[in-house]
């Protein structure tokens, strides 16, 4: 049984990263525009097989807009790769580097928003992205394609009990800011360098209970206007390059 991912850039991204796991590029009939002819010689180069179907059929097979792009992908592959990390990798991963930056949602559910934060930890450079394993978005097909490749760039981490897992990182030296509205101190006037760890929370609900206790410190966005909250995908992103803007001093 195959998994699909779809989309230009998750599709593109998958063949540059992991050619090894598609087995069959599908493109829609009539398309041949530079994108499409990238995609097939970059399929075409790693030996995958390449075939033409009607929109209808490739709309038959994903549920959302797939750009006329569809590759097929063995589902026991598809949830493993390189991209995919054990805790207990992680962990040892973190000896051998200096100043780790991971990023930590607690519970962000929406596949949308899962996609939008690993396109921000791409572009920030983060070392990994943990999860916990029960409520929590996977690495879906719609994921992948919001994700516009990061899917298949960044570490993604999911483990059993994320309070044990914020602890084990505590005891290496990872400092965790918690990200919370009510929270007293600014991201803006805390030091994200060295190794750190921002740590985000569901859609509404924010930090459980437990994440929250287990974070170092907590930190705000300072909100001007009169809504309360940004999305957290939104507020993930501004986290992260606040940490990049402190890191390249």
């Amino acid at each position: 049984m195959a998994e699909c991912v779809y989309g230009l850039h998750a599709v593109a991204s998958l063949l540059r990263n992991r050619p090894q796991q598609v087995q069959r590029l599908l493109l829609q009939a009539g398309r041949r525009d530079g994108r499409v002819a990238e995609l097939a010689e970059l399929a075409d180069g790693a030996g995958v097989a390449v075939e033409r179907l009607p929109r209808a059929e490739l709309d038959a097979l994903v549920d959302g807009r797939h750009q006329g792009v569809v590759a097929e992908v063995a589902a026991a592959r598809a949830t493993g790769g390189e991209s995919r990390w054990s805790e207990q990798e992680l962990l040892e991963r973190l000896a051998d580097i200096a100043d780790p930056l991971l990023l930590v949602l607690d519970g962000v559910t929406d596949p949308h928003n899962l996609g939008a934060c690993l396109r921000s930890a791409d572009a920030a450079g983060v070392t990994a992205v943990v999860v916990p394993r029960d409520k929590s978005a996977d690495l879906t097909a719609a994921v992948r394609k919001v994700a516009c490749g990061a899917a298949e760039t960044v570490p993604f981490v999911r483990v059993t009990n994320l309070s044990r897992f914020l602890k084990a990182l505590k005891a290496r030296g990872v400092w965790l800011f918690g990200a919370a509205g009510d929270a007293e101190k600014s991201i803006y006037d805390s030091d994200l360098r060295g190794p750190a760890a921002l740590v985000m929370g569901a859609e509404g609900a924010g930090l459980r209970r437990l994440t929250r206790e287990a974070c170092d410190v907590l930190v705000n966005l300072p909100m001007a206007g009169q809504v309360s909250s940004l999305n957290v995908s939104v507020a993930t992103g501004v986290c992260l390059f606040e940490a990049v803007r402190q890191r390249r001093g």
